[in-house]
Parts: C-alpha cells; sequence; structure tokens
C-alpha cells in the first residue's frame, strides 16, 4: 500500500520549492513591465507636433484638434496615461526638423514613411497605408487646346509623313509602269513622276482621278492595291484621330498613370510625392499647398495634380468638387506613421498600442466617420 502519511508529509515542501521557482522566473519578467511602464508613466509632458492635413489632423475654430491621426493619438495616450499638448507646424519638413533637433518629442499628422526620413528618425508602427491620387479637371478642357495639341504633336506627324510617304511609292511605282505606254505619265522623269504621285494622292482621298489612269496591266493592279488598302489606311487614320480628340476632350489630357510625363502636372513641395515623380521622371510644377495646386487645375494651368489620395479626396471634396475629380487608378506605396527620435522608449509601448486600435472595430468606425467607404 502507498504511505499515506508520507504522501502528506513531503508535499508541502514539494509545493513549496514549486512556487519558489515560479517566483524566482516571473520576478524579471513582472521587474521589466515595471521599468517599462515607470519609464512610460514618468515622462514630462510631450510636446506632439502636428500640421494641418485633413482628414488626418484639422484644427477647429476653438484650437482643438481632431481627425484620423489626432483620434489615434488620443487614444493611445490615454491608454498609456501619456501628458500631452499640440503644437503646430507650417509644413512636413517642420515636422520631422523638430523631431530631429528635439523641439517635438512626437510628429503625428499624416507623415509618409520613407527611406531617407528613417536615416535620421524612428517611425512607429504604420497605421495608414493608401497611395498617391491623380485629380484631373471635371470633363477635361472646355477648349480647343487639347486638339491643337494633339494635331500638332509629332505622332500626329509621323502618322501624316506615313501617309505622304505611302502615296509617293505609290505614285513613283505608278509612273515607272507607264511612263512608256501612257502619255499623261510620259515626258520628263519631273513631269511624269509629279503625274503619278498626284494621281496617288487623288485615288487616296477617293476623289475623281480625271483623265489620268494607269492603262498597262502592271500599273492597273498597283492601282487596284493602292485603291483598296487606301479605304483601310485612311479608315483607319480617321477613327485613331476622331477617338483620340474625343477622349481628350471629354477625359482631359490625362486619365491614366502613363500619361503624366506628357502633361503639365503640379505637385506639392517637400512631400514623398516629390520622389515618387522623380522616380518616374515625370516633370512637374511645384506648389507650396495643395489648394494652389487645385486652383491651378481648375483654371486649366496644369493638366494633372498628384497628391496623397485621401489628402486630396477630402480637399476636392470640400471645395472643388464641382470643378476637380480624381481619376481611379492611384500608384505609388504611401504608409503613415508617427515620427519618434531616434531610439525612443516609447517606441515599442506605442508600436503595441497602435496595432491593438488599428485591429479593432474603433478604427474602422473611425475612418469612415472621416473617409466613408476605401
Amino acid at each position: 500500500m502507498v504511505d499515506m502519511k508520507n504522501d502528506r508529509k513531503h508535499g508541502p515542501p514539494i509545493i513549496a520549492a514549486l512556487i519558489g521557482a515560479l517566483m524566482i522566473f516571473a520576478g524579471p519578467c513582472q521587474a521589466q513591465t515595471q521599468d517599462a511602464n515607470s519609464a512610460i508613466s514618468s515622462q514630462p509632458e510631450l510636446v506632439i507636433g502636428t500640421k494641418e492635413a485633413p482628414p488626418f489632423a484639422m484644427k477647429a475654430a476653438d484650437g482643438n484638434w481632431q481627425g484620423i491621426s489626432i483620434d489615434l493619438w488620443r487614444r493611445i495616450a490615454d491608454e498609456l496615461h501619456l501628458r500631452y499638448r499640440f503644437a503646430e507646424e507650417a509644413g512636413v519638413q517642420g515636422l520631422i526638423d523638430g523631431v530631429a533637433t528635439g523641439k517635438f518629442d512626437i510628429a503625428a499628422a499624416a507623415i509618409t514613411v520613407t527611406a531617407e526620413r528613417a536615416r535620421i528618425l524612428d517611425f512607429t508602427q504604420p497605421f495608414y497605408a493608401t497611395g498617391l491620387g491623380i485629380a484631373v479637371p471635371v470633363g477635361g478642357e472646355p477648349s480647343w487646346e487639347p486638339i491643337i495639341r494633339t494635331v500638332t504633336s509629332f505622332g500626329f506627324a509621323q502618322a501624316i509623313m506615313a501617309l505622304v510617304g505611302l502615296a509617293l511609292v505609290v505614285g513613283f511605282l505608278v509612273w515607272l509602269f507607264e511612263r512608256r505606254h501612257n502619255e499623261d505619265f510620259g515626258g520628263s522623269a519631273i513631269k511624269g513622276l509629279s503625274a503619278g504621285v498626284w494621281w496617288s494622292a487623288v485615288a487616296m482621298t477617293q476623289r475623281h482621278t480625271g483623265d489620268l489612269s494607269p492603262r498597262t496591266l502592271s500599273g492597273r493592279i498597283v492601282a487596284i492595291v493602292w485603291m483598296i488598302a487606301s479605304i483601310v489606311t485612311i479608315a483607319v487614320f480617321t477613327a485613331s484621330i476622331t477617338s483620340v480628340l474625343t477622349i481628350k476632350h471629354l477625359q482631359g489630357e490625362v486619365h491614366g498613370v502613363s500619361d503624366l510625363s506628357a502633361a503639365r502636372v503640379g505637385a506639392v513641395t517637400g512631400t514623398s510625392t516629390e520622389d515618387a515623380l522623380s522616380r518616374l521622371r515625370i516633370p512637374y510644377r511645384k506648389f507650396s499647398t495643395p489648394q494652389d495646386g487645385l486652383k491651378a487645375l481648375r483654371t486649366h494651368s496644369l493638366d494633372a495634380f498628384v497628391y496623397d489620395r485621401p489628402l486630396l479626396a477630402w480637399i476636392i471634396q470640400q471645395g472643388f468638387s464641382s470643378s476637380i475629380e480624381l481619376i481611379d487608378p492611384t500608384f505609388g506605396s504611401e504608409e503613415y506613421a508617427f515620427v519618434l527620435p531616434s531610439n525612443s522608449p516609447l517606441r515599442k509601448a506605442l508600436d503595441v498600442a497602435i496595432l491593438d486600435a488599428i485591429h479593432s472595430d474603433w478604427w474602422g468606425q473611425t475612418t469612415f466617420r472621416y473617409l466613408g467607404s476605401r
């Protein structure tokens, strides 16, 4: 039989030993957690740099800030029991420089994560992913300017030269076959060639050729082939030009990223949009604010304006919806995050809090409230 007395005798020391071992292992973990919480709670009042970047950061008439980034920061700060105050800056570069020099403890707006900025600063976990949007005038330019640019373009000149080249080749062949058998194409080489080219051009445009007509079998074969081919050639040429002119007149110069290289493009100076356009080798005109660029677009000084899509959509909705629209393509990859000084002790706690927030129902409700359906 099992000695129950001995089991009861040795049981308490064993349990006590197990409890002691657990306390030994749990001690450092608990100490680390307490140290992290202590580091956060001991932080002085943080200065949060921000700027107007609707709908991510907006300043109300009473001086209070709101927006997607601001609401996220308030939620995180309340969770971590952080004391803070907001300080306004004019531009994104001012926020970056402010964090780098210690003027701001954190920057919160619509700040894009880039490699250049990451070399001198730290970013938190990104909380919003987007891309660049393209704004164009509604309905294209109400003028003949896009049509004039089309008919004076290099591509249009190439098409005309191709037709002229075909007419010259056919005119030469007709003269070559008819010069000794048809007095209409006889005489000197200049007279015969000019008659051949004239007949070719008239036949290509389906006009009456008058008394000029090939008489030899070879000349008539060339004429038949040319008349049939010219019908197809002129039809294709006319349809292509009509299609291009209609699209440009109704939709404007730009209806995709590939059209930007040949268009008059605007961008906000000091933003990541400049880097994206430079990588694509797209020339652009600089503006200090997106509103200035959209005003130039509205007066048709630009063909397109490129900026972060959610910011661009918000600005257009607020003041330019009747004259400017966003086209569907979005290009580039943009991620928004909070900016911290290098090796900030807050980074780990902020990353965890951001991940908790953006994977919650609260985040979906917040982004829908400011942006609607994405």
